[in-house]
């Protein structure tokens, strides 16, 4: 299975209104609960009026389109990281996942990824 490196930062915050989130952007995910509104973007695109905001994230994606039928790609891998002591932040799209980790502990992830058998592009 292939990984592919996301070449930016990324920044994990919450918003008090989505009209602070400019959807003209080319990379973001939004939360909406009755709770909250996250957000994930390039740091650089980090609105503003931000509640509450956590920097420092790179993160990677898994390759191709994941068929629904497919069962614990993303238990694997974040079982790959948890035994090596690093957290994720991780979310879908109707494609596939993507998988952030902390600046810091990013190229350990890689690292320790390929060692497992995934394919780091």
């Amino acid at each position: 299975m292939e990984l592919k490196k996301l070449e930016y930062n990324l920044t994990v915050c919450k918003l008090a209104s989505t009209a602070d989130i400019d959807l003209f952007k080319d990379f973001y995910f939004i939360g909406r609960t009755d709770e909250e509104i996250s957000l994930v973007c390039k740091t650089e695109d980090t609105p503003e009026n931000t509640t509450e905001r956590d920097d420092g994230w790179k993160g990677f994606r898994i390759e191709g389109v994941l068929d629904f039928s497919l069962i614990g790609i993303l238990s694997k891998i974040s079982g790959i990281l948890a035994d090596n002591r690093i957290g994720i932040f991780a979310v879908s799209t109707y494609n596939t996942d993507y998988i952030l980790v902390k600046k810091e502990n990013f190229e350990k992830a890689l690292e320790v990824l390929a060692e497992a058998g995934y394919s780091i592009i």
